[in-house]
């Protein structure tokens, strides 16, 4: 099917509306009716409907583009054929809308205002929902949290909403991403790699409506949540062993190697005191017991309390391999110590199949003690230094 759409003059001609549907038939058409009142150029996707969903479409017959999949394969898959389908008719951006009931077409006005007044037309939009609000369900609520929580750690960008089905899509950006999920997890995917790929991503409010008579939700709680969190640890894997370095290989490319130390390592916007906890955070979390997660635990940690995570990094790799002897040696010492024992060691036994297990109460003990008294040593000379070496810098410029 295809319908002329004349010469485009505005921004608003270069956006289409995209709803993706799967058996919503109480809904479906008023979603449309809503849709239509601001803009002719619209898409629906049927994704395999086992309802009424095609006798309403019918309706519609010259007024909307509809393409209709035999089997139902899911809401990321109907999204990816959209968004081709969009592309080849030629518009820019796809405003994408939940046929649920719980989106309000009247909010489409806000995205094409916020793309207007955008100084970069490359962001993607995502409807906030006010998830606090009455009849908002728990599983939703949590569900938001849960996800916004690892988006922020996979890519350091903090959101509100990161499930809101309501967003506008650059679509020349989203067809250079690989995309490889095809139900629910692809709507976090997408906003994932759209960030990695240098994509401003951001909220904008909307209003939500959680109809529980008429909605029809498709998401399957055990199922669904088990393939996202699937997808996330996938995410931080790959952030944390690839897009994390290669973040920084970048920048050092770009900067060479003095000033990407200046900035990037030592961080010269960074106060003393951030870049003192992040050296000390670093050292703690590298003398610690959890072997085999390090980095990943020492990376998280820094993310989330904003610190300085190439420096904390370094310092947790104080437990390189040709040091871990002389840390378990050291912990278990200071584990003896704190336990009032006086059992000795030697670098060979440590080396050389040495019985753990009968000294685990010791190491452990003095695994956190050594990596606390460690940590504040670390971070007291840090803290020092960095603060001389901003004085001066200060120097330096005022003279």
């Amino acid at each position: 099917m295809s319908l002329k759409t004349g010469v485009r003059n505005s921004i608003i001609d270069d956006i289409c509306v995209l709803i993706p549907t799967y058996n919503n038939e109480k809904t479906l058409a008023g979603i449309i009716d809503g849709v239509l009142k601001h803009t002719k150029n619209v898409i629906v996707v049927n994704d395999g409907s086992s309802d009424c969903t095609a006798e309403i479409l019918k309706k519609y017959e010259g007024e909307i583009y509809v393409l209709h999949i035999k089997k139902n394969k899911g809401k990321g898959n109907a999204l990816r054929i959209g968004f081709k389908h969009a592309i080849s008719l030629g518009f820019l951006y796809a405003i994408t809308i939940d046929s649920d009931g719980q989106h309000f077409p009247s909010d489409i006005p806000f995205f094409i205002k916020e793309l207007k007044n955008a100084t970069d037309k490359k962001t993607l939009f995502i409807g906030a929902r006010n998830m606090v609000q009455d009849g908002v369900p728990r599983k939703s609520s949590f569900g938001n949290k849960f996800s916004n929580f690892w988006y922020w750690v996979e890519t350091g960008i903090k959101l509100s909403d990161t499930q809101s089905g309501f967003r506008l899509y650059p679509l020349a950006e989203i067809a250079k991403l690989h995309l490889y999920t095809v139900k629910f997890e692809f709507e976090i995917e997408v906003i994932v790699k759209a960030a990695w790929n240098d994509v401003k991503v951001k909220n904008i409010p909307i209003k939500v409506h959680y109809d529980q008579e008429n909605r029809v939700s498709h998401f399957r709680p055990f199922k669904d949540f088990t393939r996202i969190s699937i997808l996330n640890t996938w995410l931080v894997c790959v952030t944390l062993f690839y897009i994390i370095p290669r973040n920084l290989y970048r920048r050092l490319k770009k900067k060479g190697i003095k000033r990407f130390f200046v900035e990037d390592f030592l961080h010269n916007y960074d106060s003393p005191k951030k870049k003192a906890l992040s050296m000390a955070l670093g050292t703690f979390i590298g003398i610690s017991p959890f072997w085999g997660f390090h980095s990943v635990i020492v990376i998280l940690l820094a993310i989330f309390f904003n610190l300085n995570k190439v420096i904390a990094f370094t310092f947790s790799n104080i437990s390189l391999p040709p040091f871990i002897p002389f840390v378990v040696l050291a912990s278990l010492y200071t584990g003896n110590f704190v336990l009032g024992q006086k059992t000795t060691f030697s670098i060979e036994d440590v080396k050389n199949s040495f019985e753990f297990l009968g000294h685990i109460e010791a190491y452990i003990i003095g695994s956190f003690s050594l990596a606390t008294i460690a940590s504040l040593v670390v971070g007291l000379i840090g803290f020092l230094f960095f603060s001389l070496f901003d004085k001066k810098k200060i120097v330096l410029k005022s003279g």
